[in-house]
């Protein structure tokens, strides 16, 4: 099993996220391109001391970009959606600020 703080990179906070965070107990995630569901579930067990009752993993691909002339494309990336179990602690991002 690999360490949790390399299987998560950082959390998603995006309007969206942040409103599925209150309704439906789903945090989301940016994590490491090669973790699987099993992994990103361990990890957040671990690293945020709750319980997940459900992963969903989506592979999102960079977009194309461009300035000028000359065209680049921005890297491939993994997000992770993490459902906590009924009765869990729920997870604070910004704990000691």
């Amino acid at each position: 099993m690999r360490n949790p703080y390399t299987v998560i990179i950082r959390p998603l906070l995006t309007e969206k996220n942040l409103i599925a965070k209150e309704r439906s107990r789903t945090v989301a995630f940016q994590v490491d391109p090669k973790a699987n569901k099993i992994e990103v579930a361990h990890a957040v067990e671990k690293v945020f001391a709750t319980q997940v009752e459900d992963v969903r993993i989506v592979n999102v691909r960079g977009k194309n970009k461009r300035v000028g002339r000359s065209e680049g494309k921005k890297p491939d990336w993994k997000k992770a959606y993490v459902k906590l179990a009924k009765g869990a602690k729920p997870i604070e991002y910004f704990e000691g600020v």
